[in-house]
């Protein structure tokens, strides 16, 4: 919800169970962004229902999701994906533990056609995913460049919206 009580038309999602070790980095990079980003704009964390997540961006104009990834590139390597323009890249495997993970939950809200205009996904590149274990030291370390990637593209994302309105 936004200041004045309306539901926010940006939302940003830290998906991932911060209770195995890179899976956390999600909701970890989104509570760096509270604070840093407008108030109208919804930060909230998943820990794995993809199917939540259709609930979660109706009637939003943008959502950027942000996961650990596997790829088999570089621990802490981020990866930005236009998910409406793009096909999650098949090597790309977002850390859903689930079968129905953020590429189905983006095919059926499509087919449903309750997709907002724009679903970005940041994909930080993971390598241990066990239970208990804390976030890698590179992938912490690529915390940083994530959250100022996603501060900066949510800036494009406001002012496009601004220069339509």
């Amino acid at each position: 919800m936004t200041r004045d009580g309306s539901i926010a038309r940006m939302l940003v999602v830290g998906i991932g169970n911060p209770d195995r070790g890179d899976d956390g980095i999600g909701p970890l990079i989104v509570r760096r962004l509270l604070g840093l980003v407008s108030p109208d704009v919804a930060i909230i964390e998943r820990t794995g229902d993809a199917l939540a997540l259709i609930d979660d961006w109706a009637g939003r104009d943008a959502v950027i999701l942000v996961d650990a990834a596997v790829s088999g590139a570089t621990p802490g390597s981020v990866h930005r994906i236009d998910l409406l323009r793009d096909a999650l890249p098949p090597e790309l495997s977002l850390s859903s533990t689930h079968a129905f993970g953020v590429a189905q939950s983006v095919g059926l809200a499509g087919a449903l056609g309750l997709l907002p205009a724009h679903v970005i996904a940041f994909a930080i590149e993971g390598a241990n995913f066990d239970p208990g274990a804390p976030i890698s030291p590179g992938v912490a370390a690529a915390a940083d460049e994530a959250v100022t990637r996603i501060a900066a593209e949510l800036q494009r994302l406001e002012g496009e919206a601004a220069s339509h309105a």
